[in-house]
């Protein structure tokens, strides 16, 4: 049977919108957004230099990335559309951490114009760099890759052996002194080594890692080591019953690791940055759909409005997000069904097997957990087209921020 989870947006209130907003749409709690941005500043202000670099990738949305920036955030990019992005909406500077792979000359040109600072991904993109901008940026970073598996308590929690992202520890040695003797003068680093972490340990254990390569890097190459990105991978409980990690207590002890390796080596002056997108977003924004049908056959089937193409997570991962029927959060979960889209493709599906109250057409159905990652990664896959984002701001007053897509969208770079 479903554990609760509370929605931050009533069936009143959907009903109300359902006058100008037809569903399907996003819909994102920008209350909730600040507080929670002001938790992760509140946790790492032991450290004068922090600052958080939004991962734009997560919720491409000019109305969000203003609230963060006010925030006191700044963005991570990853894309030359992400980077012109940033700049339509007047975000510059030391305020943009360009972290790419696999990276075209064009988007490192618009990195360089914009002053970004650039976090290179492999030692060969230091020529590649150097000859599409025609020099070395003064301020530089590097991703690091330990390889092997990252493990907390003896579980593995990632194996960055696997993944293309960084270089290898020799590497970055040679890397610092090639950059050094081009011109660069700071130095960050940077490392992802795990996704969706429910835990409190994982970036403390991360940040032992980094602070240990730094001193080493430090000490070995003479280089000044200006930042260290603890990236991302701090996680959300999509499951009602999961655990959340206490940022405070994360903050906390990723200053007890400073204290016990930087400041003793004289590098008490390294400034913390972290890439958060899912933690940031994930739990302040909803995808709200309609059932339209329903089918029984060898199983009981709700066909929403929205698809795969509106929320691919469930389709392409398997992952869980919770499911509040509006309305019904206090009805007895006694029917069991597969809640479905209607692309052409049999995993298009939201749930499977889940226990929900019983859902009639017409019903608003709320996919919490959607914040981030959600909007970002639609598609238009059977010709369908996506949806609209709408901010419910501080005041109650609920305003889109992204109008949803049209078939003159669609068919807008055709040619017939």
């Amino acid at each position: 049977m479903e554990y609760m989870k509370k929605p931050f947006v009533t069936k009143a209130q959907l009903e109300a919108l359902d006058k100008d907003f037809p569903t399907p749409y996003y819909l994102y709690d920008e209350k909730a957004i600040r507080q929670n941005a002001r938790r992760l500043n509140e946790a790492f202000s032991w450290n004068e230099g922090f600052k958080e670099y939004f991962a734009v990738k997560a919720t491409p949305n000019p109305a969000i990335m203003r609230i963060l920036h006010e925030e006191g955030c700044g963005m991570d990019c990853s894309s030359l559309t992400e980077l012109m992005l940033c700049q339509r909406i007047g975000i510059g500077g030391r305020d943009i951490m360009f972290s790419s792979n696999d990276t075209p000359a064009e988007d490192f040109r618009l990195a360089d114009r914009m002053e970004a600072i650039i976090n290179l991904d492999d030692i060969t993109h230091i020529d590649f760099l150097e000859k599409t901008i025609g020099r070395i940026p003064e301020t530089v970073s590097c991703r690091f890759n330990p390889g092997g598996y990252f493990e907390i308590s003896n579980t593995i929690m990632d194996s960055p052996g696997d993944a293309k992202y960084g270089m290898t520890k020799p590497q970055m040695f040679q890397a610092y002194r090639i950059l050094a003797a081009k011109g660069a003068r700071e130095f960050g680093i940077h490392a992802f080594l795990a996704s969706n972490t429910s835990t409190d340990d994982y970036y403390p254990t991360l940040a032992m890692q980094l602070f240990r390569l730094a001193v080493e890097l430090h000490e070995e190459t003479g280089a000044h080591i200006g930042f260290i990105n603890l990236s991302g991978g701090i996680g959300i409980p999509y499951r009602p019953d999961g655990r959340t990690a206490d940022i405070m207590v994360i903050g906390e002890a990723v200053r007890r690791v400073y204290e016990q390796i930087l400041v003793p080596a004289g590098m008490g002056d390294v400034k913390i940055f972290t890439e958060l997108g899912r933690f940031m977003l994930g739990p302040y924004g909803c995808l709200v759909t309609k059932a339209i049908h329903q089918k029984h056959i060898h199983k009981e089937y709700i066909g929403l409005d929205a698809c795969a193409c509106n929320l691919m997570r469930p389709a392409m991962y398997g992952a869980y997000h919770h499911i509040t029927v509006a309305g019904k959060e206090d009805a007895p979960c006694d029917h069991l069904y597969d809640i479905t889209g209607g692309l052409c493709e049999n995993n298009d599906k939201f749930a499977v097997d889940r226990w929900l109250p019983y859902i009639a057409p017409g019903d608003f159905v709320i996919i919490h957990d959607t914040g981030a990652h959600g909007h970002s990664m639609g598609y238009n896959y059977n010709g369908k087209l996506r949806s609209a984002e709408l901010l419910l701001g501080e005041d109650g007053q609920v305003t889109m921020i992204r109008r949803a897509e049209t078939p003159e969208d669609y068919f807008v770079t055709l040619e017939f």
